[in-house]
């Protein structure tokens, strides 16, 4: 079985993108570190890296937002090059200027901008693509991303402690040529327009609000909630596994944690394609529902194996299964159930629906991490798993009945 055979005709422009994601996440040296830049390099307690966390989540709520609504009334294309730009200028500076406040402001400018684009970059690739098609081609989205990030954290976690600024640097550098790829190769796209009964859901609905939208689409809601929840269970591998890490291993600990975020990386090269294929007629809610008790089981295998290293990277593969069958899901779930011109304002309400999520449970987890210790600080990571759980329970339910089209074949 040749797994990668299914990526083949698609537009020119999905491969465009494809190599896009990689150039970028070949220098994403900067986010993943961001808990061990603010602890170890700069001194900061866990109570308060969960405050500036919470903070800077604040600070995208407007990036979300503002970024839907241009997804929807501006050139896709466009919006992803004028964010760019902006990022890349705040990575060169952090890497001239030594590291303070300043630089924790200028990465989280980089990270608004980054955030901003995300629904025109999602966006388009549902405007390039039928619905049938449309797994397979965030998939190859998701798979470029990772192939490019798998180096990346380890090499991060080895620069991290003696050459930070060559991490900014590089990491403006890669955005910059992601950029150059888009605006060269990519003109202006048309979206795909659709008869079949499958994308009736998708039948543009014009200057409605998005808020009749939304109250239409109960489900819609729900799956929002429940991929919320999730994030607050997942932002975990980038906050407290880190501090978990760097308290039992100390200075190895950054480096310890790039190489197993690496393995994250290099298991959804793996499992992209693979679940891609396996699970194509495993339907959006299931496959969320697969997801989170995948994360689950992961995070239990590093819980119960803390200080056994090797221990560390099967807890990552695990996670990172479900990951790929969570992030299969989101995307395509959306697309396939909303009308096509409030794509953009619907993913937008969807990265705030998680970054509220992540930056609340950064926020209370870390606290209870200083104050109560780390079991306490677990217990609450797997309440919050509970109730995705028991949502993703409910939306497989309701999915059905609301969007009977969809479950015809």
């Amino acid at each position: 079985m040749n797994i990668f055979a299914q990526y083949k005709n698609l537009r020119r422009e999905n491969y465009v993108l494809f190599f896009g994601r990689i150039v970028t996440s070949m220098g994403a040296m900067i986010w993943p570190m961001l808990t061990l830049i603010l602890s170890r390099k700069m001194g900061l307690n866990a109570g308060i890296i969960g405050i500036l966390m919470a903070l800077g989540t604040v600070c995208m709520f407007p990036a979300n937002i503002l970024g839907g609504r241009i997804a929807d009334q501006y050139e896709k294309k466009m919006n992803i090059v004028r964010c760019d730009i902006v990022s890349v200028t705040a990575y060169i500076i952090c890497a001239l200027i030594p590291l303070s406040m300043i630089s924790v402001v200028l990465m989280f400018t980089a990270a608004f901008c980054q955030t901003m684009e995300q629904p025109s970059y999602s966006a388009l690739i549902a405007d390039l693509t039928e619905t049938k098609d449309r797994e397979r081609a965030y998939s190859l989205s998701y798979l470029g991303g990772n192939l490019g990030f798998v180096l990346s954290p380890t090499i991060a976690g080895i620069l991290l402690e003696n050459h930070l600024p060559l991490c900014y640097l590089i990491s403006g550098l890669s955005i910059g040529c992601s950029t150059a790829l888009i605006f060269f190769l990519i003109g202006k796209i048309v979206p795909v327009r659709e008869e079949s009964e499958e994308a009736s859901y998708q039948v543009d609905r014009g200057n409605e609000s998005i808020f009749t939208i939304m109250k239409e689409n109960p489900a819609v809601m729900l799956f929002i909630l429940t991929m919320g929840l999730y994030f607050g269970v997942y932002v975990h591998t980038n906050y407290l596994m880190p501090l978990e890490m760097s308290q039992i291993h100390g200075a190895n600990g950054s480096v310890i944690y790039g190489s197993v975020f690496s393995m994250n990386c290099i298991g959804v090269v793996l499992f992209t394609p693979l679940v891609t294929k396996l699970a194509k007629g495993m339907k959006e809610p299931v496959k969320t529902f697969t997801g989170i008790v995948l994360i689950l089981a992961g995070l239990g295998i590093f819980l119960g194996c803390k200080g056994f290293v090797p221990a560390y990277y099967i807890s990552m593969l695990v996670f990172t299964l479900g990951e790929v069958f969570s992030v299969l899901a989101d995307n395509p779930f959306l697309t396939r159930r909303v009308p096509a011109g409030h794509r953009g304002r619907v993913y937008g309400i969807n990265s705030v629906a998680q970054t509220v999520f992540s930056g609340a449970s950064q926020l209370v987890i870390g606290q209870v991490f200083d104050r109560a210790g780390s079991f306490a600080a677990w217990s609450g990571v797997y309440i919050i798993g509970a109730l995705s759980l028991a949502a993703a329970i409910v939306l497989i339910r309701m999915d059905r009945k609301v969007y009977p089209k969809l479950y015809l074949n």
